[in-house]
């Protein structure tokens, strides 16, 4: 789960970690309020969603200027225009796609006297079981192209954690930065606590693009992304409390509700697969043959007629859908349960797009037979190439029609 800069800030300030004061602002005035109860003489107004790029994005409406989605404003008018602008409208980041996002929050903060910008992030490096901190001196926004252009100014270090963190971790990662003096011992305290934070609160990944040093010797947070890992949420109510539900796919929010593992994708292919390895497996072999899936979607080794009848309903309300694919090993996963959620979502919803149905394992016979009597026009397939080749022969045929 993703959450926003100001709630990530939010973060920063419970465990002690410098960053510039600044509050959130749903309206005009809200933003302005916010402007007012800082020193200035300059505010940086940034555009709240959940992609990166946000300074160098572009708003589709013309009324919203060409300055991007991070803005330095030098007085409050500045503010109450730039909150204008923004508010409202579709800001496009390299992150976002052509469809982009809708700027439905700001976050106005304090304006800081930026001496230097540096890259740090955090991740869970699944190779190592480790948290691994990837820093660079070279910050700011292109940190992509630095790390195309210069991969030899990105550093990476790990911490064990049967060690944990200690002050010598935070001084590979300063002297990687190229700092000096006291800001040795800033990066070895914030480090430190940037660590703590990460293992607490189960994150998945840390990034601060910018870090910076200020003119004034200061080492500061100014920016803050970060991604919980959802199978922890359950024991942080209070991160819980941060999801932005506007900022995820309608698609996605539904399958949560019925615990589906759902991601949203760009092809033409809905799948409904029971077990990850089966389903990534299933989305390769639609693109051996020449199409490209639309979903992700594994449904599990539990699940009920009920969740099976939700996944097909998911699937089915995405207009990017020209065919649909159940492929279905059954083990713990029954396949007349899958045959039963199937033909009670088809005669709830309807099917207005070619389905191939692979089934395979406990109760097979009888899955099959509660499919072929339903009246349902079906597809059935044998194995999973099969499977894959008639349904993008189903779609292909489809669009040539």
């Amino acid at each position: 789960m993703n959450i926003h800069e100001y709630q990530a800030k939010e973060l920063y300030r419970q465990y002690g970690i410098t960053t510039p004061n600044g509050h959130p602002a749903f309206s005009v005035d809200e933003a302005v309020a916010a402007a007012q109860k800082l020193p200035g003489p300059v505010w940086v107004v940034k555009s709240q969603i959940h992609a990166g790029g946000r300074g160098k994005g572009k708003f589709k409406e013309a009324a919203a200027g060409d300055k991007g989605g991070v803005r330095l404003a030098k007085s409050i008018d500045e503010v109450k225009t730039f909150a204008q602008q923004m508010l409202g409208n579709t800001l496009v980041t390299i992150q976002t796609g052509e469809a982009g996002r809708l700027v439905k929050r700001l976050y106005v903060e304090d304006g800081s006297a930026i001496d230097r910008e540096l890259y740090l992030s955090a991740v869970v490096d699944r190779v190592t079981s480790r948290v691994s901190f990837i820093v660079s001196p070279a910050g700011g926004m292109d940190i992509e192209q630095v790390a195309h252009d210069t991969p030899e100014q990105i550093t990476s270090f790990s911490i064990d954690p049967a060690s944990g963190y200690f002050p010598y971790h935070g001084r590979k990662i300063a002297f990687a930065l190229g700092l000096k003096g006291d800001l040795v011992n800033q990066c070895v305290k914030m480090v430190g606590q940037l660590y703590a934070m990460f293992v607490e609160k189960d994150m998945s990944m840390l990034e601060i693009n910018p870090l910076v040093v200020t003119k004034t010797g200061q080492l500061i947070a100014l920016d803050g992304k970060m991604d919980f890992d959802g199978n922890a949420l359950f024991r942080h109510k209070e991160i819980m409390a941060f999801r932005d539900l506007d900022e995820e796919d309608s698609k996605e929010v539904e399958a949560s509700k019925y615990d589906l593992n759902y991601i949203a994708l760009d092809g033409e292919i809905g799948c409904m697969v029971n077990g990850a390895g089966l389903a990534m497996a299933s989305m390769d072999i639609i693109k051996l043959f020449g199409s490209e899936p639309a979903n992700f979607l594994d449904v599990g080794g539990s699940a009920t007629k009920e969740k099976v009848t939700a996944a097909f309903k998911i699937i089915t309300s995405d207009p990017k859908v020209k065919g649909i694919l159940v492929n279905i090993f059954g083990g713990i996963m029954r396949c007349d349960i899958i045959a039963e959620g199937v033909v009670a979502a088809v005669k709830e919803v309807g099917l207005k797009v070619p389905l191939v149905v692979r089934l395979e394992g406990t109760n097979v016979d009888l899955g099959k037979k509660i499919i072929n009597e339903s009246g349902l026009k079906v597809v059935a397939a044998d194995n999973l190439a099969d499977a894959a080749k008639k349904i993008t022969d189903e779609v292909k045929k489809l669009k040539a029609a």
